[in-house]
């Protein structure tokens, strides 16, 4: 039976740096592999100063600078196996973030975790250039927040994170990388023009407001989340009888379809930020309403869940294909 060769050292060196580079579910460890320590500036000064000094205590025989040479020597070796040990061990996770719109920062929280016994402190977790600092108690876990700028729609990931410290002296700093599995949904830019197009408006059959133009007051139902506000009966909050909403004869008339057929001519991203904005309108005016997509359509419905997943498909749209 023929014996399986090694793998080669080359290999398994790309394979652990392309993996490290993957995306990680769930809670990741920092470990002593994925720990990484160098000097600092000061620490690196330190060391010129040392050599200086021992230079020195060599040419001169003198023993009291031998002494003071080693003793800030071992303290310096000291602080970068404290600086290794204040991250050992610790866990990091990832929350969701809350969809934003292009152009907005998105808010990505993180979980930091000390499982350990021993007290955490200068740890700073950062994404690019935004940072948070923080000191942890043994089995204290915490919530931070970090945020990136949306530029553009779609799906944007958290990115390489970098957990370091230069605790306790600042002659060393231990650092550690982590590419948690975290995306964001990022809402296409509102146009700037406000109001829906006439065209709609008529095929609905009102100016835009529930419980106005012809219809008919058919009685009183509890507020549910999305209504708007023309409906609430604020005669009755006012008496104490809750938060009701009035009814209309005809509401069914009332239902738009914002297509993408209705913005020939234009860009994609151009026609996704009018969408977006008759979206937001439809929502605000109280109407019922559904989007079609050359890739997704969505029922007439209304409220914020149906909002949030028209914008959505809004934002998804065009992700299949790419």
């Amino acid at each position: 039976m023929a014996l399986p060769l090694p793998r080669p050292f080359y290999s398994e060196f790309w394979r652990r740096l392309l993996q490290r580079d993957a995306p990680e579910h769930g809670p990741v460890v920092l470990h002593r592999k994925r720990i990484y320590l160098l000097p600092s500036s000061n620490g690196l000064k330190l060391a010129l100063l040392l050599i200086a000094m021992l230079i020195g205590a060599i040419n001169y025989n003198n023993s009291l600078g031998y002494l003071l040479v080693f003793l800030i020597g071992t303290l310096a070796l000291l602080s970068a196996v404290h600086a290794f040990i204040n991250l050992n061990g610790l866990r990091l996770r990832g929350g969701h973030p809350m969809a934003v719109f292009a152009g907005e920062p998105l808010h990505f929280p993180l979980n930091v975790e000390n499982p350990g016994g021993r007290v955490r402190n200068g740890v700073a977790v950062r994404i690019d250039s935004e940072s948070a600092h923080l000191d942890l108690e043994p089995g204290q876990g915490r919530w931070i927040t970090l945020s990136q700028v949306s530029e553009r729609r779609g799906r944007q990931p958290l990115g390489r994170i970098t957990i370091e410290t230069y605790y306790p002296l600042g002659l060393f700093r231990a650092w550690g990388y982590l590419h948690l599995d975290i995306q964001g949904i990022v809402y296409p830019r509102p146009a700037t023009d406000r109001g829906l197009p006439p065209q709609l408006l008529s095929d609905a059959g009102g100016d835009g407001a529930l419980g106005r133009g012809s219809d008919d007051f058919i009685g009183l139902r509890p507020y549910h989340p999305g209504d708007s506000l023309h409906q609430i009966h604020w005669k009755a909050v006012a008496r104490g009888q809750g938060v009701l909403s009035k009814q209309f004869g005809g509401e069914q008339s009332r239902q738009l379809i914002l297509d993408w057929a209705l913005l020939p001519g234009m860009a994609v991203e151009e026609r996704l930020s009018r969408l977006c904005r008759w979206v937001l309108e439809a929502e605000e005016a109280g109407f019922t309403y559904g989007l079609r997509l050359p890739d997704a359509q969505l029922a007439p419905a209304h409220g914020e869940r149906h909002r949030d997943r028209c914008l959505e498909a809004l934002a998804l749209h065009g992700e299949a294909e790419s």
